[in-house]
């Protein structure tokens, strides 16, 4: 009893800690079809699930175009990372940039960079979708610098890092944020073939 006891605690603990991630869905990389996507390596993602890297720091970088599975891998990996013990927080990049923007102008910028200091994986999803200005870019950069080797971030990006310009339109400080997201890291490109559309049209012609 006492050991069923324990491990419904355990199973407790871990629902708890997925859902204090904030995913806007659930994914498992039990579910990802690999065989839909030959650009990712199953090895490299299962070493991932395996959270090293977490407790190492270091960070990871999903690149490439919409419908490539860069959001399934990310929350994946996150909902594997929380159900070890890590504690972890996904936001969109632009959502993000806006809570960093707010804070400032209430004078609780310190408090809210520390806060997302504090998780063990910090995840931004769609980074490079839209321009950052020089003020957001350098409240992003911010945190980036409050976590750089001690804890880990793992970012999904639509734009290779030679068009991360377009995001972060000051040069010098594109290229600090892109040394910090990838000094360390492993970067996945997950291609230019959307999974997504075909498994959508194999549906509709099914």
């Amino acid at each position: 009893m006492l050991l069923a006891e324990v491990d419904d605690r355990d199973r407790r603990s871990s629902v708890r800690r997925v859902k204090a991630a904030g995913f806007p869905r659930d994914k498992w990389i039990g579910d990802f079809d690999f065989d839909a996507n030959d650009a990712i390596n199953p090895a490299t993602v299962h070493e991932l699930a395996k959270g090293d890297w977490i407790r190492r720091g270091d960070p990871l970088c999903l690149i490439g175009d919409s419908g490539t599975g860069k959001s399934h891998l990310l929350i994946a990996l996150g909902t594997a990372a929380a159900e070890q013990g890590y504690r972890v927080r996904y936001t969109l990049a632009t959502k993000l940039v806006n809570e960093l923007v707010e804070a400032a102008d209430d004078k609780q910028l310190a408090k809210t960079i520390a806060r997302y200091g504090r998780v063990d994986l910090l995840m931004i999803d769609e980074l490079g979708y839209m321009e950052l200005d020089r003020r957001g870019a350098e409240l992003l950069f911010q945190v980036l610098t409050e976590r750089e080797e001690k804890n880990s971030i793992a970012i999904a990006s639509n734009q290779s890092f030679s068009g991360w310009t377009d995001t972060f339109t000051d040069p010098r400080l594109c290229a600090a944020i892109v040394d910090r997201l990838t000094y360390n890291g492993t970067i996945i490109e997950t291609g230019t073939h959307s999974y997504r559309l075909a498994h959508s049209r194999a549906h509709a012609t099914g």
